[in-house]
């Protein structure tokens, strides 16, 4: 069964194309490592919540808005050799600063328990 990292980034508005670059350089060495797919998405009906919610997980800030991404990977062992290669992978260095919050960036890997497709 598959595998999948997730992500929930804040990011300020003003950066959202420089974050789409920088998401879209990023992509190809993921899965030229192995990854089946990337996803990346930029928020636009996230509603509060009574406790808690995808801005308050991140800390957002007014100025800033949710991105919320996954990798999807054949495996978790060929997501651990795949995440060793692209993070020594010179391509995935960042000239200057990152256009989000790196201290407020949530993410993990999962299992799939559930995983269904239109035909």
């Amino acid at each position: 069964m598959s595998y999948i990292d997730g992500f929930v980034i804040p990011v300020p508005a003003k950066n959202r194309e420089a974050y789409k670059a920088l998401a879209a350089r990023c992509a190809p060495v993921f899965l030229e490592y192995g990854a089946l797919r990337v996803v990346e998405t930029w928020a636009d009906d996230v509603k509060p919540g009574k406790t808690n919610d995808f801005r308050t997980a991140v800390i957002a800030e007014d100025t800033e808005e949710v991105v919320f991404s996954w990798i999807e990977w054949p495996s978790k062992e060929v997501r651990d050799a795949g995440q060793v290669k692209v993070m020594s992978d010179p391509r995935m260095e960042v000239e200057g600063e990152y256009p989000f919050s790196g201290a407020r960036l949530i993410y993990g890997g999962f299992t799939p328990l559930v995983d269904e497709r239109a035909e």
